[in-house]
């Protein structure tokens, strides 16, 4: 069933925050959890799944953290709901064949339905697209604030 979890709602404020406040160097569990008030408990779990899954990239060590593993035009809200669906593990309840002739017939493919739009829309957004509207809204980033010294 298509839900927003607290780990849902994480990984996506985490994947976004990584996007917006990366500067030369990965961002650091830490930071993103400071930043957005999410507890590490939650986001390292999430985090290494989304490793795992190829959205994100992880690096070791002392100035180690996290990056996109792809360009953030190429990560859309979908792959970061999916990849926690399958983290969480919970059955669907509108697949199971079992039900009144109005549920199985009626009433499951309507939610179907309708949890295919909501996917298709979020599909349709990519993280470029929010962090697009974190600027508009001139939500500060911590990357603006890094030199980048780089020629």
């Amino acid at each position: 069933m298509l839900r927003l979890s607290k780990k849902r709602l994480f990984a996506i404020e985490a994947v976004v925050d990584i996007a917006y406040h990366t500067g030369t160097e990965p961002v650091r569990s830490s930071d993103i959890s400071r930043r957005q008030g999410i507890p590490r408990r939650y986001l390292e779990q999430v985090l290494q799944e989304l490793v795992h899954k190829g959205i994100l990239a992880g690096q070791r060590g002392p100035r180690g953290g996290y990056r996109l593993a792809r360009e953030r035009r190429r990560i859309t809200v979908g792959d970061i709901m999916r990849v926690v669906g399958a983290l969480e593990g919970a059955t669907d309840p509108v697949a199971e064949p079992d039900g009144s002739e109005i549920a199985v017939k009626v009433i499951r493919p309507l939610w179907d339905d309708l949890q295919r739009e909501i996917m298709e829309h979020l599909d349709s957004l990519t993280v470029e697209d929010l962090c697009r509207r974190a600027r508009d809204l001139q939500v500060p980033s911590e990357a603006a604030r890094v030199p980048d010294f780089s020629i």
